[in-house]
């Protein structure tokens, strides 16, 4: 009976393990941890051609390929675009519910879009096309 008790805790400890560590992406080099233990965190450089305007994240049909996971100061967010503007986040509901999405990293000092939260994957520069993934 013990036996069966630890297989089950060790299970559930693995899914939390798995679930918790997907709400980052490791090797983001956009998050810095500061010694004091708090977070600076970088976001996509807006281009030098004028943008139009933001898209807020609470309009539908925003999304336009997908839903674009950064990390913020105050965590994991889904935007409309990959440069964070005002109005354009949410907060996360990556785990939650199924979306499309591309991960906006930063990886040996270029901005890169992953089909998952995990640089070692399938990434490409923000120069090219849109890459997202129903999850």
């Amino acid at each position: 009976m013990k036996t069966h008790a630890r297989f089950f805790a060790l299970i559930a400890l693995a899914l939390a393990t798995s679930a918790a560590s997907a709400q980052f992406v490791k090797g983001n080099e956009a998050v810095k941890v500061m010694t004091d233990g708090s977070k600076k965190v970088e976001v996509p450089p807006l281009p030098s051609v004028a943008l139009g305007s933001p898209c807020p994240a609470a309009k539908p049909g925003c999304t336009g390929g997908g839903w674009k996971m950064l990390e913020s100061d105050s965590g994991l967010v889904e935007c409309t675009e990959v440069f964070a503007r005002p109005t354009t986040c949410r907060p996360s509901t990556y785990g939650v519910e199924k979306r499309s999405r591309a991960w906006i990293v930063k990886v040996r000092g270029q901005w890169m879009q992953c089909v998952q939260p995990d640089i070692s994957g399938e990434c490409v520069s923000l120069k090219s096309l849109p890459v997202s993934a129903v999850q």
